[in-house]
């Protein structure tokens, strides 16, 4: 029979398209192109286990800096070290799944190939889009019954993903309305202070770096610079490519090959800020009337997420399960894929911010894009 090669393949092939396709998946997501390994990465990659008394976790340890003033001249030094401080934070993890099945042989009129290596192409595609989706409703502090344009998810089962449990609202000190009257970084005031007139200038973005800085954000180094990467709607980086400073700043700034290469959807680095535009940074297009931002929920709005290093910890564990199968006596062929994998914005209780549970890498700043 035509299809009884489809059921068939060895495990080597399987594993072939399984890699293949995280491949085409990885290529594709936003989110990944700001990966590491290391702590010096603004989405820090998490690929083993590590065994404990509770078993096997995905873990992301946070440092702490040296507080002490050490010793000086010939005075002694043995018996006086400092203790490096740091926390482990565990990235609880879960399988997502998704297929796709042809609807037979005589509806689609198309090979085994070619059905094979179009579920491919889309299961990847829909797999970087969730991932994207998840990093940034993460990031943001929204929970996974939402779509990031603020409209409800319906019939969608994110919300059952073991992390999604560990999605917490930005941390007091990591939130701020942009005041574009006073010209201001209003902390502690939430989404419901925004006006209209609120749009992204570039003194916001001066304000940020500083303010990250003091509260030690810490940076990613890039060639040998302390850099933050700001996100965008296309909507509110259209707002701050109208305003004038943005623009004398830009003039002045430049962009290698090598960066442009490295960031996609860069518009340029300017101060030691790279500034990117996202579809699925989190905003108010798809909320009703009395749900978006402003005292009476009707300013649309975004929320834009200014990162420095480990802000956003993910999971990545394993390769992606590849699985045919065939019904209806191998007239509908049908493919899945499962991926283990999880995400977690770390938190961390720093002494200079007085002990207190902040965001480690990552500030909100709730603007209009009117």
């Amino acid at each position: 029979m035509a299809l009884t090669n489809f059921a068939r393949l060895t495990d080597e092939q399987k594993t072939a398209w399984s890699l293949d396709f995280w491949r085409l998946a990885r290529n594709t997501s936003f989110i990944n192109k700001f990966l590491g390994t290391g702590p010096n990465s603004m989405v820090q990659r998490i690929t083993d286990l590590k065994k404990s008394e509770k078993g096997a976790r995905a873990v992301i340890t946070l440092l702490d800096e040296l507080e002490g003033d050490g010793v000086a001249g010939d005075r002694t030094l043995e018996g006086n070290e400092e203790a490096q401080k740091s926390y482990d934070q565990v990235i609880r993890i879960d399988q997502l799944r998704h297929a796709t099945r042809n609807e037979g042989r005589i509806a689609e009129q198309k090979t085994i190939v070619n059905f094979r290596t179009n579920a491919r192409d889309k299961l990847a595609y829909w797999t970087a889009d969730r991932l994207d989706q998840l990093a940034f409703l993460t990031l943001a502090g929204i929970d996974y019954s939402q779509h990031t344009n603020g409209a409800a998810r319906v019939g969608s089962d994110l919300k059952n993903l073991e992390f999604a449990n560990d999605v917490v609202p930005p941390s007091p000190k990591r939130f701020a309305r942009w005041n574009k009257a006073g010209l201001s970084l209003d902390f502690g005031s939430g989404s419901n202070t925004v006006v209209a007139a609120d749009t992204p200038t570039w003194e916001l973005f001066v304000l940020l770096k500083a303010y990250a800085e003091e509260a030690y954000v810490r940076g990613v180094m890039d060639g040998g610079q302390e850099t933050y990467h700001a996100f965008l709607t296309p909507q509110a980086m259209s707002r701050l490519k109208l305003d004038p400073t943005y623009l004398q700043n830009l003039r002045h700034a430049s962009t290698t090959s090598e960066n442009k290469k490295l960031f996609s959807g860069v518009v340029t680095k300017i101060d030691g800020i790279y500034l990117h535009e996202y579809r699925h940074v989190p905003n108010t297009r798809g909320a009703a009337v009395g749900s978006k931002y402003g005292s009476a929920g009707d300013v649309e709005g975004c929320q834009i997420l200014f990162c420095g290093a480990q802000a956003l910890g993910m999971a990545d564990i394993g390769a992606p399960d590849w699985v045919e199968k065939e019904f209806d006596y191998g007239n509908q062929p049908g493919i899945s894929v499962g991926k283990i994998l999880g995400f977690l914005k770390p938190q961390f209780a720093h002494t200079k911010n007085g002990g207190t549970k902040e965001d480690f890498g990552v500030i909100s700043v709730y603007v209009s894009q009117k």
